[in-house]
């Protein structure tokens, strides 16, 4: 059986795409997204469950490691999902290889200021700074 005559979803990405990782990224893609929604749903499940959504209580909630924790992972998976989605987004619609480059290496560094700036804020809080 070659690589495109395979029975599954999964074989028939496998091994494509760009070098040869198409299988990988697919997958990278179903996880961060499988995450996201349970993440998700902590979160809501959790804001919901608090008292008030004042500052002081967000605040403490957010200095706790069951608030301060999953809220870092959310952040970090947000941000890489958000980035494989946009780089998915430039490989279809941009041709020319050196706007490609450009644009992935300007979609990265984005994607790591604003995850940085997202987690520097989330520490002030959590280590009681802000």
């Amino acid at each position: 059986m070659s690589l495109g005559q395979s029975a599954t979803p999964l074989g028939k990405v496998k091994g494509l795409g760009a070098s040869g990782h198409g299988g990988h990224h697919w997958l990278e893609e179903r996880f961060t997204s499988v995450s996201l929604v349970l993440l998700s749903l902590w979160l809501v499940f959790s804001l919901a469950m608090l008292p008030e959504l004042s500052r002081e209580v967000l605040k403490e909630w957010l200095g706790s490691a069951w608030g301060a924790v999953p809220m870092t992972l959310f952040i970090v998976t947000a941000f890489k999902h958000g980035l494989d989605g946009m780089k998915v987004v430039v490989d279809d619609y941009v041709h020319e290889e050196g706007n490609r480059i450009a644009l992935h290496f300007l979609l990265t560094m984005a994607a790591i200021a604003g995850a940085a700036t997202s987690l520097f804020a989330l520490a002030k809080i959590a280590f009681g700074a802000a």
